[in-house]
């Protein structure tokens, strides 16, 4: 059968181009067909390690769950990571090649396109539908002639294209209206249908502007997405979880929100705890009646490290660890706990050497080779939050450019230090997915229930399962509201 594809783009970032992929990838699996998702480039401080160590976007794992295929770094060929204000790590193909400023991406980025097409043309002799998402908007005119994700990956994919546009926004039918008209003539015969995503309502009250936008643009209108209460992973910054959620009799969780914060999908495990309560803080004045600190991944642990200490929080955290707090650091927030972090090469920052938090008896060290790897291990010299769990398997991932060495209980049985824990409150590792451990987390709860005199919880639903049934439930939604037979239509079926 001959390879099928269809690229997704948007009116703009967070339009709904991820969600819209994934739906697409359950519903063509679900029909019995062979699917891949791909993006040429992705700019995301959240990302994944494959089973062979190289790094690619969260948003196309969570796509190729829905595929049920295992993610593979060939889905994302380049993951662009925000280091600071103005560099940007380069990973290509699963690997760093360095950092670079925007402008020098800019000139570099176009000697990427034979990388991109060895990527998309495996999936093209080895899948039989791609869908191909796209990169914020595709109508960015100050950068567009540099395009390699967007209108000019469809024409080297050869591939019809669906626009996604937010009504929840405002202002829907002028951002379809002006990201078509933006696009170039020939640019605009790829375009065979538009979603409307996110509306409230009735929608038989859209109708007459449907009718209009499709008069307008010549471009028909394939279905309308209802907002809806399912949950996926985000892997954008703009995302509603950061809000300030108000406190409740349950746990508690403050999740220190970093100005370079990474991977902070590893919380989703714990937001599906129906006791559970999580706030991500940005000042010292709202941490000190909470449960449990967590102080997640970074891409910039030192620079992150100092701003804490100069507005505050650093010694909230402190204080609280000393009262009896529950504080756990994941990655760079683990790296912060420790007694120093060392910088020789300038990796991360100009500041070669930090002193860190103190919580924890460690010192890291920042070294030239990344380590990216997937984790599996036994859970060893269990005490305070792990207690009970000798014997228990562990997995995650590993994206950490640190080493770190020290004197704290190893709760693991390698060589290095991977995951320490100290007293009855301190948990600090480098695995990424920690949460989605189950057995761990119940562990970790329980111990806070039970110190509040709450009820302790017995087995539950993995993350995985909770995962793949929201996946269903995207899939049963997209069904009701989008033209499927259209879809296929555009496919070329």
């Amino acid at each position: 059968m001959k390879h099928r594809s269809l690229m997704i783009i948007g009116t703009s970032s967070g339009a709904g181009k991820s969600i819209t992929v994934a739906g697409l990838c359950r519903i063509f699996k679900k029909d019995g067909h062979k699917v891949c998702p791909f993006k040429s480039q992705n700019m995301a401080l959240n990302s994944f390690v494959t089973k062979t160590g190289k790094e690619m976007g969260r948003a196309q794992v969570v796509q190729a769950f829905a595929s049920e295929i295992e993610p593979e770094a060939f889905m994302n060929p380049i993951l662009l990571k925000p280091t600071t204000d103005r560099k940007i790590q380069v990973i290509v193909n699963g690997k760093s090649i360095g950092n670079m400023s925007g402008i020098e991406y800019g000139d570099f980025k176009t000697s990427l396109k034979p990388e991109i097409m060895k990527s998309y043309n495996y999936i093209r002799d080895n899948y039989d539908i791609s869908v191909i998402e796209g990169a914020g908007s595709p109508v960015e005119i100050n950068i567009k002639e540099e395009d390699i994700a967007n209108m000019k990956m469809a024409e080297m994919a050869d591939a019809p294209v669906i626009l996604v546009a937010d009504i929840d926004r405002g202002g829907v039918f002028a951002s379809i209206y002006g990201t078509i008209m933006l696009l170039s003539s020939e640019e605009r015969k790829r375009v065979k249908g538009a979603i409307i995503n996110k509306f409230r309502g009735d929608v038989n009250i859209l109708k007459p502007g449907l009718k209009e936008i499709e008069d307008l643009t010549g471009v028909p209108i394939v279905g309308v997405m209802p907002y809806s209460n399912v949950d996926i992973e985000d892997e954008d910054s703009v995302t509603e979880k950061f809000k300030y959620m108000k406190e409740n009799k349950g746990i508690n969780i403050s999740v220190i929100k970093l100005r370079h914060m990474s991977n902070f999908t590893d919380f989703d495990a714990l937001k599906i705890v129906e006791d559970v309560n999580i706030k991500y803080v940005t000042s010292a004045g709202e941490i000190g009646n909470e449960d449990i600190i967590i102080i997640p991944g970074t891409k910039n642990t030192i620079d992150d490290l100092k701003e804490i200490k100069d507005n505050g929080i650093a010694s909230e955290i402190i204080k609280a660890s000393k009262r009896g707090t529950v504080v756990m650091g994941i990655c760079g927030g683990f790296q912060m706990m420790g007694e120093k972090i060392k910088d020789p090469h300038g990796i991360e920052s100009s500041i070669k050497e930090i002193p860190g938090l103190g919580i924890l008896e460690l010192e890291t060290v920042m070294e030239k080779e990344k380590n990216t790897r997937q984790y599996t291990g036994t859970l060893a010299n269990c005490k305070g939050l792990l207690a009970g769990l000798d014997g228990e398997k562990i997995s995650g991932y590993e994206i950490h450019q640190g080493v770190t060495h020290g004197d704290e209980t190893k709760v693991t049985r390698d060589d290095r230090v991977v995951a320490v824990v100290k007293n009855d409150n301190i948990f600090a590792t480098y695995i990424h997915g920690i949460f989605d451990n189950e057995k761990i987390t119940r562990n970790i709860l329980n111990l806070v229930r039970d110190k509040k005199g709450m009820s302790l919880h017995s087995e539950g639903m993995t993350f995985d399962e909770y995962r793949m049934a929201e996946l269903d439930k995207l899939e049963k939604i997209m069904r009701e509201n989008i033209d499927i037979d259209k879809i296929y239509g555009i496919l070329g079926d």
